[in-house]
């Protein structure tokens, strides 16, 4: 047990002498030596957890040693071996007259040790939770040859894998660019730390004057996930299914079996519901699939307040993924005891045992290699470690890769619009006009913080402490698994919506945190917002106990696309979102706005003192507060992307010359080729995409167990074995 704790420890701390304090979320996890799984989980959850904690940003220096002595061998171990761990300690002795180990542990403790705490605390009383040798192993030699290559081990690839390798005479191959999860990425109040990180790939799009005009060179932050597990391993893990009436839309522009009726089975496929309440309506929701649902076991007093005051203004608490999408409820989340369940955890670890399935991690493919004449996919080109590799496919090659890679491989690999795919140098082997075109994405207004005079937001600096990390660890729950203050979600309808339809054209993203609850720093970050435009809006309200109101925009008519900077494909390909360049989506987010601030108007939030937040935005203070005009200015400074990035390789009928792939997600003009992500949505849907995009991965591995199997009936859809 000592020897393992030992492991973690110098681990984590070496990770903070070498590094900023975020940096070490960032780290590929290590497996060997970790402590032993035989330790009594009983025994560990009856030592007592430190009480009456100050906030980190408060902690003396007595009060942070003393915490040491809470998880036992702790500080012996840290004493007896911090000097010998590296040649970066020995340095750090030589800069300073003051150094001591106490000095140097106090420092730490004080500032970013809640991390390392949270790590070593976890590997003491509630290892099973965390467990890094549970990750996927890497296959070291990878074969000449599989049935099937599937790349991007994302929402929908981690899905496909694990979908496909069922069937034990197939032999499956998962390229994934990044690496494995880490412990922190676990952490759901940690996800916007996540944000620009080795795990991200860090898109930016190009400057626009339409929207993101407070970010730095007015360019909008595209986060996406560069890890097995992909985006659901960076975001804020809501599950929202969408409405009914998106997926009849689908099947109406000439896609069968795309309505709702049909992907419902596909729901239900992966859930498994933990809410016993939800788990009884089986029309809507089932248990025993691999993906776990739960509620948050953490919710502040305004989760509920902001219930009460949706019932006030007329609305429902719904279920929002079952019969009515109109109305509020509490947030479920991609979450197993407290903690991020990704599609790598839900879907990749529980077959790494399975001996038909080889996967390859920082893979960066290159090119879909495709017959010109035959016009065939039959195998992908990589780079791993430095060197290009090529592996062939028997079967089929599944592009997952999301709603940007996949675009760009695509035409990488001679398929997109003719004259572009000239212009860049590249053979044209598939005339594809729609490729990379119809970029949609979910937008939200940002920045409408309200005032409260009660200490129950969700504030980093009170909540995120070494008290919060031991009860994670401990009792799986606590402040650690907020998800960043994401607590209730309201679907409403506008003026520019049919009010009897139940399809609501804005959703309430309501928070007990804001921009402003960690002090300007992450979420600021994560944004991309200038100094100059925080300081002059937010600075004065750091820390202050407040709530937010993000009023996204369900069904945008803008349209962006993606087209390729050049033919080197470790290029970045060059996105514009054109967010806003229709008058419709200015009014409809107005109008969310206005139905923002009438929310916090109720006696429900008055209660607490609310008051919005009325500090002009740069370039807009000429404009009188609260009119038309005001708000329209407005909603271009502080434009919040969703990163609900789809629809960039659209599935729709032969007929569409727009269509990238047809309803069986195979695309046009190449045999051998599918795209099954979010790129081949023809519409967003209304909600937060990841659930969709699960669903996407389990309809689209049916098709391809369908095609292959052509004698074996129809997979019972509703199965969870």
């Amino acid at each position: 047990m000592e020897k393992g704790l030992k492991y973690w420890l110098k681990i984590c701390w070496m990770r903070l002498l070498r590094t900023e304090p975020y940096k070490m979320f960032h780290e590929t996890s290590m497996n060997e030596d970790a402590p032993s799984k035989t330790l009594d989980l009983l025994s560990r959850r009856e030592r007592p957890l430190y009480e009456n904690v100050r906030p980190i940003a408060t902690l003396k220096c007595n009060d942070a040693m003393d915490l040491l002595h809470y998880i036992p061998s702790v500080h012996h171990i840290l004493v007896q071996n911090l000097t010998s761990w590296d040649e970066n300690f020995r340095n750090l002795s030589s800069r300073s007259s003051q150094f001591s180990i106490r000095n140097v542990t106090c420092s730490l403790l004080q500032n970013v040790a809640i991390i390392p705490i949270i790590i070593v605390a976890l590997a003491y009383y509630n290892y099973d939770l965390m467990d890094p040798e549970n990750y996927p192993k890497v296959t070291k030699n990878i074969r000449r040859e599989y049935d099937f290559v599937v790349i991007g081990g994302g929402s929908a690839g981690s899905v496909v894998v694990n979908r496909l390798t069922e069937n034990p005479a197939w032999s499956v191959l998962l390229l994934e660019a990044g690496g494995h999860e880490t412990e922190i990425t676990d952490v759901p109040i940690l996800s916007l730390y996540l944000h620009k990180s080795k795990l991200d790939w860090k898109y930016r799009t190009q400057p626009q004057d339409s929207a993101c005009q407070a970010m730095v060179d007015r360019r909008c932050c595209w986060t996406r996930g560069k890890v097995l597990g992909g985006s659901s391993v960076l975001n804020t893990m809501l599950y929202i299914r969408g409405n009914r009436r998106d997926f009849d839309q689908w099947e109406s522009f000439g896609n069968p079996g795309w309505g709702y009726e049909d992907v419902l089975p596909y729901f239900k496929k992966s859930q498994d519901q933990r809410n016993p309440y939800l788990a009884r309506n089986t029309k809507y929701h089932s248990t025993g699939g691999y993906l776990t649902i739960q509620d948050s076991p953490y919710n502040t007093p305004l989760g509920i307040a902001f219930l009460q005051a949706g019932e006030e203004m007329g609305y429902d608490i719904v279920d929002v993924n079952g019969q009515q999408q109109t109305g509020f409820a509490l947030y479920q989340y991609t979450m197993r005891r407290g903690t991020r369940c990704s599609s790598a955890k839900a879907f990749v670890r529980p077959i790494q045992l399975r001996r038909n399935f080889h996967l390859s991690l920082w893979s960066h493919v290159t090119k879909i290699l495709i017959d010109p004449v035959t016009r065939r996919a039959y195998g992908v080109e990589f780079i791993r470690e430095g060197r290009k590799h090529v592996v062939y496919a028997r079967k089929e090659v599944i592009l997952s890769a999301g709603a940007i890679n996949s675009p760009q491989l695509l035409m990488l690999s001679g398929i997109g619009p003719r004259q572009h795919l000239q212009q860049m140098g590249i053979p044209v082997i598939q005339d594809s006009p729609g490729v990379g075109q119809n970029l949609q994405d979910h937008i939200a207004v940002g920045g409408l913080i309200f005032l409260i005079d009660y200490p129950v937001s969700t504030v980093m600096t009170r909540l995120v402490n070494l008290n919060s990390a031991l009860r994670y660890a401990i009792t799986e729950d606590g402040p650690l698994t907020s998800n960043v203050g994401l607590e209730t979600v309201g679907f409403i309808s506008t003026k520019y919506a049919n009010q009897s339809d139940d399809w609501p054209d804005i959703e309430f993203m309501l928070t007990s945190s804001s921009t402003t609850s960690d002090g300007g720093t992450q979420v600021k970050n994560a944004h991309g917002l200038t100094d100059e435009f925080y300081n002059k809006v937010y600075e004065s309200i750091n820390y202050h106990d407040v709530f937010g109101v993000f009023p996204m925009l369900l069904r945008p008519e803008s349209r962006g696309f993606i087209k390729l900077k050049s033919n080197n494909p470790l290029d970045y390909p060059l996105m514009y979102h054109n967010y806003l360049t229709r008058q419709h989506d200015v009014d409809v987010l107005r109008e969310g706005v206005k139905a923002a601030i009438a929310l916090s108007e109720t006696s429900s939030l008055k209660r607490f003192g609310a008051r919005f937040h009325n500090r002009a935005l740069p370039n807009c203070g000429h404009l009188a507060m609260f009119t038309d005009e005001y708000w329209n200015c407005a909603i271009r400074q502080y434009t919040m992307t969703i990163y609900h990035m789809s629809c960039t390789a659209k599935m729709g009928p032969p007929s569409d010359p727009m269509a990238v792939v047809d309803p069986e997600l195979r695309v046009y003009g190449v045999s051998g080729l599918r795209v099954i992500d979010a790129s081949i949505m023809p519409t967003i849907t209304s909600g937060n995409i990841n659930a969709p995009v699960i669903m996407i991965g389990e309809k689209g591995a049916d098709m391809v167990k369908r095609q292959w199997s052509p004698r074996r009936k129809r997979d019972n859809v509703t199965s969870n074995e």
